[in-house]
C-alpha cells in the first residue's frame, strides 16, 4: 500500500532535483524553464496527495489553478525565448546579462 509519506518523498526528491537544476545550469534558459515546470509540478503532487489522503478536494482545485499559470508561464517563457534568439543568436543565459533599449 502506497502511503501519504511515499508521495511526499517523491515530491521532494523531484523539488530537489529541479532546484538542484536550477543552481547547476546558469547556461541553458530552456533547461532553466523546464526546472521550473518540475518544482510546480512537485507541488502540484504535494497538494494532490494530501486532498486525496484528508478527503478534501480543495487541493485538487488548486492544482487546475496552478496548471494553468504553469501552461501560461511555459507560453510567455517559449515567446520570450524565441524573440531572445532572434535578436542575440544564443539562448545562454550568460551572454544575456545585459539589456538594450
Amino acid at each position: 500500500m502506497i502511503t501519504l509519506a511515499h508521495y511526499l518523498v517523491l515530491s521532494a526528491i523531484l523539488f530537489a532535483l529541479s532546484v538542484t537544476g536550477i543552481f547547476l545550469n546558469r547556461k541553458n534558459l530552456i533547461i532553466l524553464l523546464m526546472c521550473i515546470e518540475l518544482m510546480l509540478l512537485s507541488v502540484n503532487l504535494n497538494f494532490i496527495a494530501f486532498s486525496y489522503f484528508l478527503g478534501d478536494l480543495t487541493g485538487q482545485i488548486f492544482v487546475f489553478f496552478i496548471l494553468t499559470v504553469a501552461a501560461a508561464e511555459a507560453a510567455i517563457g517559449l515567446a520570450i525565448l524565441v524573440l531572445v534568439f532572434r535578436n542575440r543568436q544564443t539562448i545562454n543565459v550568460r551572454d544575456l546579462d545585459e539589456m538594450r533599449g
